[in-house]
């Protein structure tokens, strides 16, 4: 019997989507991190694809701004996907998306269409985007570990960052908010994460410290008042992104050339790159 077209076809495309996932998973190294410049299209992972970046990463707020919403799962579900699955069609990379906390599905679903989009990975986060209060740590470690079980059960090598939220949404001192951290950190890896985002946390002792108690991968937002990615790397971070600080940038350089239009100057002006 002569094995079909689509079978065949079928068998490669999963091949390839595991190949991806793994090869994701293998760039979270503690100390030498995988930078991702978050992206928000099709160009935009296109240009980090060209730039030599070895994988791309959505932003959620990002998107939701060029899709015309506001960031917090305000963006229909449909159209997210859809967003993640042009920017998946149009590079060659393995693909992370930015899930927020699920857009409300269900983990066999979520696991179904991410995988659909042609992601490899995803990150899910520990707070409600409507109102920023916190998930119970057991509610969101039986949340992550569905999902876990949902894409080993359909055959996926899905890569889960897990983000914290605790220095956005969470209460307490510095050190209690950073023992919080590592606590959820540590029970999100045992639920089936592959990596943990304390989101917001950039004090480089904090850093250090939640590399060494959550005792797995861990991912940290650059910005402006962030150690250098050299140091990050010093302090043990595995994975480094830049959520939607990049198109931010874009679109402040978009206003200023704008503006130089408006006041009859050239919008191509060395000046312009200043902020």
């Amino acid at each position: 019997m002569t094995t079909s077209t689509s079978e065949e076809s079928g068998r490669t495309a999963s091949a390839t989507a595991q190949g991806k996932a793994s090869a994701l998973r293998a760039l979270h190294v503690p100390g030498r991190p995988l930078v991702v410049p978050n992206v928000w299209d099709a160009a935009s992972a296109r240009a980090v694809e060209a730039a030599g970046f070895p994988v791309i990463a959505t932003g959620s707020a990002a998107i939701a701004s060029v899709l015309g919403y506001d960031d917090g799962e305000d963006t229909p579900v449909e159209e997210m996907l859809a967003a993640i699955a042009r920017i998946s069609r149009s590079v060659a990379l393995p693909v992370t998306a930015d899930m927020e906390r699920g857009y409300g599905l269900e983990a066999a679903e979520l696991v179904e269409r991410l995988v659909a989009a042609g992601a490899s990975g995803c990150n899910l986060e520990d707070s409600d985007p409507r109102t920023g209060a916190m998930a119970g740590i057991d509610e969101q470690a039986a949340f992550l570990g569905a999902v876990r079980a949902a894409a080993t059960g359909a055959g996926v090598d899905l890569v889960i960052n897990a983000r914290v939220d605790t220095y956005i949404h969470g209460t307490g001192t510095a050190e209690e908010r950073l023992a919080e951290a590592v606590r959820r950190g540590r029970r999100y890896l045992e639920a089936g994460a592959d990596c943990v985002y304390p989101i917001l946390a950039s004090e480089a002792e904090a850093v250090r410290a939640l590399a060494e108690g959550v005792d797995g991968p861990i991912n940290i937002l650059f910005h402006p008042g962030t150690p250098s990615l050299a140091e990050l790397a010093a302090l043990g971070v595995a994975r480094v992104s830049f959520g939607h600080g990049l198109h931010e940038a874009v679109r402040a350089y978009g206003a200023r050339m704008l503006s130089a239009i408006r006041d009859g100057e050239s919008p191509y002006s060395p000046g312009l790159l200043a902020p």
